[in-house]
Parts: structure tokens; sequence; C-alpha cells
């Protein structure tokens, strides 16, 4: 199965592929979707849209795990969290591929064994779990493979 992995955010949203066979996990491929604070919202949402679409089309994955919104101090950066999350859902509906979301504490702890782990740890069991086939990345593109970790984790079944 192949299940690709989002991280949303407005600046920078993370991707990551990752492919299972039995107990075996590999990445197929990671990356930053980065976005222009000088650009116009819609042409940055549009962007993000764009790029989630070639990757849903270059992969065809069975679905696609985003991570949830997490609420912080900072409204107007969770608004902007909210509108990349809502195109990258509207792309997986648009490619028909099934959609599951996932809290930060889930990811943890379906990656890392605790809901309270820290970035270092994350990134730590993903590079632990899928070995020589992910490469330097950004923090985002970490946490978007955690988030396709997480989704095989919980043995989503693709009907």
């Amino acid at each position: 199965m192949i299940v690709l992995g989002i991280d949303p955010g407005l600046a920078n949203t993370g991707w990551g592929v990752v492919e299972s066979q039995g107990n075996r996990m590999r990445c197929l491929g990671m990356g930053t979707i980065k976005t222009k604070a000088k650009e116009p919202m819609a042409q940055r949402l549009n962007d993000i849209y764009s790029e989630i679409i070639l990757k849903l089309d270059e992969y065809k994955p069975a679905v696609m795990a985003v991570e949830t919104l997490f609420f912080s101090k900072n409204s107007s950066s969770a608004m902007a969290v909210a509108h990349a999350r809502g195109v990258a859902l509207l792309a997986s509906q648009r490619r028909n591929v099934l959609l599951k979301e996932y809290n930060p504490n889930e990811i943890k702890q379906a990656v890392v064994g605790m809901g309270r782990a820290d970035k270092k740890q994350v990134e730590s069991m993903v590079k632990l779990l899928l070995g020589s086939s992910v490469s330097k990345g950004s923090d985002h593109a970490m946490d978007a493979l955690a988030s396709a970790i997480c989704c095989i984790n919980n043995g989503v079944k693709v009907v």
C-alpha cells in the first residue's frame, strides 16, 4: 500500500510518500511545498493544491494521511494552516483517494509510542522505520512521513 502524508501549512506544506509491504516500509519521495508570503492567499493555496495533485498523480497512493489542525495561541496562523488543509482535502477528493486524518498526538503515539514525543524523537523514529530510503528533509517533510507511517501503523484497509 502507498500512503501520501501531508503536513499542512501555508508557507511550508510537507509531503512524504511511504510504501508498505507486509511489515516493511520505505520512503518513495518527500519534500516541502513552499509558497511566498508576498503572493496573494489564493495563489498560494492554488500552488499547494497543484503540487499535491501532482504528487497524487505521480505516486498514485491508496490513502492520503493529513495532520489535523493544532490550535495554538496564534489564531491567524491557525487559519492559514486551515486553508492549506482545506486544499489538501479537496485534492484527495478530486482524485478519489481515501482520506485519513490524525491529530499530532495520534501521529506521535503511532510512530514513537508516546503522544508527547518531541520533534527530534519523531524524526529519529521516522529515519529508523524507513531506513536508508529516507533522505535528509525539512521538519515539514518528516512530519508528513510520520503522518503516512501513522496511517500504515493504524492498519488502514483500502477496499
